[in-house]
């Protein structure tokens, strides 16, 4: 079930059924920027970035977690045009695709410290999660300190946008759906055993029962704002299991074998978008550039991203800016480096 951020627009999806509860809490279309201020896209760049934030809680080398402010970690993925953090030439994003936060409280926190870190009023950012208040899952996260270990339970995906520079339709937001897996104990056969990862084929165990709900994936459909370009954006978070087996849904080892698929929503929003980004932590590597070239994207970063793996990736249908540091921002404060693109347009 999708979530948005903000109040507006609670009235009118209760009345669209969607099969399962809503609860919105994003804002639609927003004509006008905060205060009424008029909005154009002078540089008319959309700068776009991809993280697994890990709930803002770095799991280190020793077993210990530090946990990490919002402010410190947005200051630690934002570059300016040569990819470097921290610059008078770093310019406020237009869309962040996250994946792992708590929930509508953390992802609307986020959004406002945001907004607070350019200098805008609360609220010029929005966000949109995957689920607004997921039970939580698992026990100490390997954290020593359960206090830290407790903040990364709740996990869900979301996706922040500048409400400055892009609109949102209420009929623009896909439904969510579910990633693949092969439950332990399956058989592979090239894909057979492969499974939705939701009930009734996720974890049966009191202790993960509620674990896939960190893969659920949401999508929405932009339109900026200066020139009524349209902008598709998803993000998705894939279980371990793909490392070892591609799995996107029953019997399905998904695009290119990679384990990633799309859901009917986000296809339909996908079409009708100019420029297209789609983040994901795949939990998988060598998933090459070309993955989703069937829908005119390409992949854009090598770097590992995750340790010495890369399983964090950053596909755009756009026209990408180069970038000095491979696309990757190598001192995020994460377990996971951000990706990023400027697409001129």
């Amino acid at each position: 079930m999708y979530r948005m951020y903000g109040s507006a627009l609670v009235a009118a999806l209760a009345a669209v059924t969607l099969g399962v509860p809503h609860r919105a809490s994003a804002t639609p279309s927003d004509v006008a920027a905060p205060n009424g201020a008029a909005v154009t896209a002078a540089d008319r760049v959309l700068r776009v970035y991809n993280n697994n934030i890990e709930n803002l809680v770095v799991n280190n080398s020793d077993g210990s977690c530090t946990r990490i402010s919002g402010p410190d970690h947005l200051t630690s993925i934002l570059v300016d045009d040569a990819g470097r953090t921290g610059t008078s030439g770093v310019v406020a994003p237009d869309i962040l695709i996250v994946q792992q936060v708590r929930g509508t409280g953390q992802a609307e926190a986020y959004a406002d410290q945001l907004s607070a870190k350019f200098g805008y009023p609360a609220g010029s950012y929005g966000a949109i999660v995957a689920w607004d208040d997921p039970e939580p899952w698992g026990s100490t996260h390997k954290c020593s300190s359960q206090s830290l270990g407790d903040l990364k339970k709740k996990q869900t995906n979301a996706i922040i946008w500048n409400k400055r520079t892009l609109n949102l339709a209420s009929g623009d937001i896909s439904k969510y759906w579910s990633a693949g897996w092969l439950k332990p104990g399956t058989t592979y056969a090239n894909g057979a055993g492969c499974t939705l990862y939701k009930p009734p084929n996720s974890d049966p165990d009191s202790t993960d029962y509620y674990k896939w709900k960190r893969t659920s994936a949401i999508a929405a459909r932009f339109t900026i704002k200066a020139t009524g370009t349209s902008v598709f954006a998803a993000t998705m978070h894939l279980p371990q299991e793909n490392r070892q087996n591609a799995c996107a849904g029953d019997g399905d080892r998904g695009i290119a074998n990679s384990g990633i698929h799309l859901g009917a929503d986000a296809t339909t929003l996908l079409n009708a978008s100019t420029i297209r980004v789609v983040g994901i932590d795949a939990n998988r590597t060598g998933i090459a550039p070309g993955t989703l070239s069937g829908y005119g994207m390409t992949g854009y970063g090598s770097a590992a991203t995750n340790g010495s793996s890369k399983i964090d990736y950053l596909f755009v249908r756009g026209s990408v800016q180069s970038s000095a540091v491979d696309h990757t921002v190598v001192g995020t404060k994460s377990n996971h480096k951000a990706l990023y693109g400027f697409i001129t347009y």
